[in-house]
């Protein structure tokens, strides 16, 4: 059996196990047996930038009860100026509240590189957690196993700033790193990016606020000569104008 074979033999098994959990929850009357979803857009923007323009995206959402949930994530972006192409993941999870405002995810990602050349495609297992830490900041810890056994990690964490009941200023940080090298991908072992992130959103109500904010990526180490070799830049700073949905 391939390593991709197996990563999605085990994404089958993972919504197997989540019917099978799914099932006894919404059948104890009393005890969480309502189904739930949610759904957010927390960026659908356009990023004004040195070089190519960029339209992204970050989608999450889940179903379920107060224990078990589906959960999917998709996030991407397109070049809508300069060099055509973009990139995109898809993850799929399988999720369990283990701690009061916490929630343990195991599922699958499929990323998909598109542009100049040949398109790319890889599977990787994913081990994610989700949650509130302390002063409220919500943390997004990721590890990821590629079906090429290539190891990385993600951490992402932002919080809201209310500065009155619709104004509200949100901080975003995000770093990546691997393990190995997975040049195709324009990714090298180490100290992968850094992203740094500030927007400020108005919230015409709750489930519709436009926002205006700043976004600063640095590429380092491998990762920055890579970059640099394709064409690109090492560092990015950019003007974001976007709208975060709640549906």
């Amino acid at each position: 059996m391939t390593s991709r074979a197996r990563v999605l033999r085990c994404a089958r098994l993972i919504l197997c196990a989540m019917a099978a959990s799914l099932a006894p929850e919404s059948s104890r009357a009393g005890e969480g047996s309502e189904i739930f979803t949610s759904f957010v857009v927390d960026q659908l923007e356009h990023r004004w930038q040195e070089g190519a323009n960029l339209a992204r995206w970050d989608v999450e959402g889940w179903l379920g009860g107060d224990t078990n949930r589906l959960w999917v994530r998709s996030e991407g972006e397109s070049r809508s100026s300069g060099a055509r192409g973009g990139d995109v993941e898809l993850q799929l999870f399988y999720g369990r509240h283990v701690a009061p405002f916490w929630d343990l995810l195991v599922g699958v990602r499929e990323d998909i590189v598109h542009g100049a050349g040949r398109n790319r495609e890889r599977t990787l297992a994913v081990l994610s957690a989700e949650g509130l830490a302390p002063y409220r900041i919500e943390l997004e810890p990721s590890l990821f196993v590629s079906d090429d056994g290539d190891v990385s990690a993600r951490v992402t964490a932002t919080t809201d700033w209310f500065l009155t009941q619709r104004l509200i200023v949100q901080p975003r940080f995000e770093i990546n790193a691997a393990a190995s090298d997975a040049a195709s991908f324009g990714v090298r072992s180490g100290l992968n990016d850094v992203e740094l992130g500030l927007r400020f959103r108005y919230e015409i109500r709750r489930e519709l606020a436009p926002y205006l904010g700043m976004s600063w990526v640095r590429r380092v180490g491998d990762t920055a000569d890579l970059a640099r070799a394709r064409g690109e830049q090492a560092s990015d700073v950019a003007i974001v104008v976007g709208v975060r949905l709640w549906l």
